[in-house]
């Protein structure tokens, strides 16, 4: 990835033991089986953002020292392992950066460079409405705070694109302003990198 338009960047029938029984038991009493029950399940896990709740997913890459932008299937904003192999199918040059930002509060930025894979989430406060903060955190193993703080929370590798022109202080900095629409932070990180058409273009396609 660059920092302008010319760098690149890189889940006991003790009557009758006989197998079978017992479900042939439930069947005549009307007692649904369920191969879900013996299964824990994360009551605390925050449902799917919705087609209106995204606001974008677009990965910028280099082919042949080239800036592209490309929209990415929306149900990715959902799934953070989903995105990473996406992303790690994109031919780029120095691998390849997926953007997501959700509900116009919440950015997450994912670089794939071969096995290497870094994310960097701008509010982790927001793990608890949002699967792909969720899943940030999870992947990070970070533990959130336990306060009602109404300050962001940033997550993850803040140098993500340090070597691209854009410093850690300096994003997380964008991270921390939250007057400013994140889908619009993340436009201004893309034209920063060198993706200004590009990126533009690829985000019409959500509008």
């Amino acid at each position: 990835m660059v920092a302008s338009d010319e760098a690149e960047f890189e889940m006991p029938n003790r009557g009758d033991d006989r197998p079978g029984l017992d479900d042939l038991d439930n069947l005549v009493t009307g007692e649904e089986l369920d191969a879900d029950d013996d299964l824990e399940e994360d009551d605390d896990y925050p449902e799917d953002a919705t087609e209106d709740d995204i606001d974008l997913v677009i990965a910028c890459y280099r082919e042949d020292g080239q800036p592209v932008a490309v929209p990415l299937e929306i149900d990715l904003a959902n799934d953070l392992d989903g995105l990473i192999e996406q992303l790690r199918r994109i031919p780029g040059d120095a691998g390849a950066v997926g953007m997501v930002s959700v509900a116009s509060e919440v950015f997450v930025i994912v670089r794939v460079r071969g096995k290497r894979v870094q994310v960097f989430c701008s509010d982790g406060l927001a793990a608890d409405d949002w699967p792909i903060v969720r899943d940030v955190a999870d992947f990070l193993d970070a533990e959130l705070p336990d306060d009602d703080s109404d300050d962001p929370y940033p997550l993850g590798d803040a140098d993500i694109l340090s070597d691209a022109g854009l410093p850690d202080f300096e994003l997380e900095a964008m991270a921390e302003d939250v007057d400013v629409d994140s889908a619009v932070l993340l436009e201004r990180i893309a034209v920063k990198l060198g993706f200004r058409a590009q990126f533009g273009k690829a985000l019409a396609s959500f509008e």
